[in-house]
């Protein structure tokens, strides 16, 4: 008899672990925005947090904390228990490009995350103010050669996806402008349409309203097709720079050791959000295409980004303050 006890206790605890993983979440889920509002990935990551709490019935509360071109939030979800109740939307920068440029990142995009999904892909657009005298990329290229260091460009973060795009484009271009770096999309598209710098660069979905009331122009997208949502924007390689190539994606993570079940759950919950009619017009809407790929997928993904940026990082030379 005292054996039998023993057995189902030890079946007991045994069981506890699971029991726990199946519950969850049984809190509120914090989704850590490392970049302020307004820009692609505060956009997608509330599209993401509603959908997976209406599907796991439990409120997914986004929280922007913004700086050191996404490293701030992405630090913060690193350091915090692996239970998943603490996720980040991720980026290229700040997974990717971030690893390239700074030496003394305070986090290992690999080693300190469980990737989940990539949620999205989409291309930067190179757009200008309305009232700019230029209408195509290869004008505004003739532009920056004729007043070399003077054309100013603006873009969401010094190191970001947005900004890295250009810095490639002035190495194939044989142009020279100088960047002034914003923080988030929101507040350069501000300056922008105002009129405080002639040229912006950032992820097509934030850009996307104001191009289409006509308040900047687009110039081009720099993945290597034009983009479905919007086929009337030329490529930057079609516009006079062949064989130039960027995009960025946008995805979810969270801190190394969160359970594998907890992982595949929020896995399952995106690819289900994103395989619904409205979640995927609102996407092409934005001009972003859904990916939901599986987490070794996204963490083979993550790697590749790395070792591609830190090449394109030594071969343009390019330093972040």
């Amino acid at each position: 008899m005292k054996r039998r006890t023993a057995l189902h206790g030890l079946a007991a605890l045994a069981a506890a672990p699971a029991l726990a993983q199946a519950a969850y979440p049984s809190k509120p889920v914090r989704l850590i925005v490392p970049y302020p509002p307004g820009g692609t990935t505060d956009l997608l990551a509330r599209l993401v947090a509603a959908g997976l709490g209406e599907r796991l019935g439990q409120s997914f509360t986004v929280e922007n904390r913004a700086g050191a071109s996404g490293a701030i939030g992405s630090l913060a979800v690193a350091k915090s228990p692996a239970d998943g109740y603490t996720l980040v939307m991720a980026t290229i920068s700040s997974h990717g490009i971030n690893s390239a440029l700074n030496k003394a990142l305070p986090y290992d995009p690999l080693a300190d995350f469980a990737p989940i999904t990539c949620v999205a892909s989409t291309p930067n657009v190179i757009t200008v103010n309305a009232a700019l005298p230029v209408k195509t990329l290869a004008e505004l290229l003739a532009m920056a050669r004729a007043q070399p260091g003077k054309l100013s460009f603006g873009s969401t973060s010094a190191g970001g996806s947005p900004h890295m795009s250009v810095e490639l484009l002035k190495m194939m271009a044989g142009v020279d402008m100088v960047h002034i770096p914003y923080k988030g999309g929101g507040p350069m598209l501000t300056d922008l349409i105002g009129g405080q710098i002639p040229v912006g660069v950032d992820n097509l979905p934030s850009s996307m309203a104001h191009i289409q009331s006509g308040r900047i122009r687009a110039l081009a997208v720099t993945t290597a097709q034009r983009w479905p949502g919007t086929p009337d924007i030329p490529t930057v390689a079609e516009s006079g720079v062949p064989g130039y190539e960027a995009s960025a994606w946008f995805g979810l993570l969270a801190p190394a050791g969160t359970p594998s079940p907890i992982v595949e759950q929020l896995q399952r919950g995106v690819a289900e959000l994103l395989r619904q009619s409205a979640a995927a017009q609102r996407l092409q809407e934005m001009g972003a295409a859904p990916v939901a790929n599986a987490p070794d997928a996204f963490g083979r993904q993550i790697a590749a980004e790395i070792a591609k940026w830190k090449k394109v990082v030594a071969a343009t030379g390019v330093k972040v303050e």
